[in-house]
């Protein structure tokens, strides 16, 4: 497995530890470059749910590059004992909160609202992303109303779906990854207050 490092900001060329096995879906450096260099000055200061935390990597190069806060899920004892050891090495744990837990439910019982990035990149080929991406509708108050939820898959993992809450704006593929970006319509952000008249 290639080595993972934080591309850029205050903790540039860190070198990350990866999880053992094949329970997580890593992101290669050159993706997360490509991921970051979209989002750009976006990452500034923005709260970030990372549902599926796998090494840690998106949300320590979020804090690196000057967001405020990650929260990181995993379920795996291995994930978070690796996410925690990433955290100290690049010396963001104060910023971090890692909870060993299923994303599902925590999605529908979530400790906070608002978020300004969802990141969803569960393990491939078991449909998760849709599952979450249902949870995540049922529940639109988790993002705010400028916020973003990016999705990685890979491409094959792809199928039509629609939400109430949520449209697609962007799709990059790399290689056997591909991201998709929701948020909220606009529509649904400039709905007007009907007043009852008199």
């Amino acid at each position: 497995m290639a080595t993972l490092r934080v591309v850029s900001g205050s903790a540039k060329g860190k070198r990350l530890k990866t999880v053992p096995g094949d329970s997580t879906r890593p992101i290669t450096d050159q993706v997360k470059e490509a991921l970051f260099n979209i989002l750009a000055d976006e990452v500034q200061d923005i709260s970030i749910l990372d549902l599926f935390g796998g090494t840690g990597a998106v949300g320590i190069e979020a804090l690196s590059r000057g967001s405020a806060e990650v929260i990181f899920l995993d379920t795996s004892h291995q994930a978070i004992k690796v996410i925690k050891t990433n955290l100290e090495t690049t010396g963001f744990t104060q910023k971090a909160k890692v909870i060993r837990g299923d994303a599902f439910q925590y999605l529908q019982n979530p400790s906070k609202f608002g978020f300004d990035l969802i990141y969803v990149a569960p393990p491939q080929y078991k449909d998760m992303w849709e599952k979450a991406m249902r949870l995540l509708d049922a529940k639109p108050e988790l993002l705010d109303d400028d916020g973003q939820i990016i999705v990685q898959i890979n491409p094959i993992e792809w199928s039509d779906q629609s939400y109430m809450h949520f449209v697609e704006f962007d799709r990059r593929k790399y290689g056997d990854t591909e991201l998709i970006f929701f948020e909220k319509p606009y529509e649904e952000l400039e709905a007007p207050d009907v007043e009852a008249e008199d």
